[in-house]
């Protein structure tokens, strides 16, 4: 009994000191986990490290391009409603326009003119009038599209990150009961380091995803306002160049 006991004892201990070993000599850190893990592991790692950098790099570009255009619509509405002239204004800013508004403006001063040229044209008629209300939406969603430009990328990391790194997780388990068969071993030194590794995928996943969720949400309700501040404004105007025709008229 007592030597049964003492086995067991020795046994336990042997086990502890194993797996102590193991965790003082395992690298449990980021960069550690990544160069220990499989290689699928680790293609799944960077695909979802090159997504969560583009995914800031398309962030950035989006604050600033919403700051800049904000900032040129305000300052062109600015000198709009002063009161000056629109052929002036067209002529500085319509002619070749450098932000949204000014594209908007530039688009149905075109058509204006246009039928303003043509022999018993006028704007206030419904096909003038047709005619420019085109113009300028067709102009805001050109403008537009090109504002949302990557958006849809965001959309799909967001959405498929999780998995993707779900799918690294799946992985780096199989890879770790694989070498526990291999090994005939359950002890802790072998099956923590390729779980790690599994859960580091997932982490690396929720890091792609997470931001790339909230600025979507985000990014799209600044561009959707911003859309509808366009669109207020082609409002706005038509009404301007119809009345200004019927005065003429």
């Amino acid at each position: 009994m007592g030597q049964t006991t003492q086995a067991a004892g020795s046994a336990v201990g042997g086990a502890v000191h194993a797996v102590n070993l193991a965790a003082a000599g395992a690298d449990l850190s980021l960069f550690g986990l990544f160069m220990n893990a499989d290689v699928i592991v680790k293609l799944v790692m960077l695909m979802l490290i090159a997504a969560s950098v583009w995914v800031w790099a398309i962030v950035y570009e989006k604050v600033t391009t919403l700051r800049r255009v904000r900032r040129a619509a305000d300052a062109f509405e600015e000198r709009f409603w002063s009161g000056g002239s629109l052929e002036e204004l067209y002529e500085e800013e319509g002619e070749k326009p450098t932000h949204p508004m000014a594209a908007v403006f530039g688009a149905a001063m075109t058509e204006w003119r246009r039928s303003a040229r043509v022999a018993g044209a006028d704007i206030s008629h419904t096909a003038a009038r047709e005619r420019t209300e085109r113009a300028m939406a067709i102009t805001i969603q050109r403008e537009m599209d090109t504002m949302e430009r990557w958006m849809i990328f965001l959309a799909s990391v967001g959405s498929t990150a999780p998995f993707v790194g779900l799918f690294g997780t799946v992985w780096g388990i199989m890879h770790s009961f694989s070498a526990i068969a291999a090994q005939h071993n359950t002890n802790l030194s072998v099956v923590a380091p390729g779980i790690a590794e599994a859960l580091f995928a997932t982490a690396t996943g929720l890091v792609a995803a997470i931001p790339a969720v909230l600025a979507y949400n985000k990014l799209s309700t600044d561009l959707a306002r911003f859309a509808g501040r366009l669109e207020g404004f082609a409002g706005e105007f038509g009404a301007i160049l119809s009345r200004q025709s019927e005065e003429r008229g």
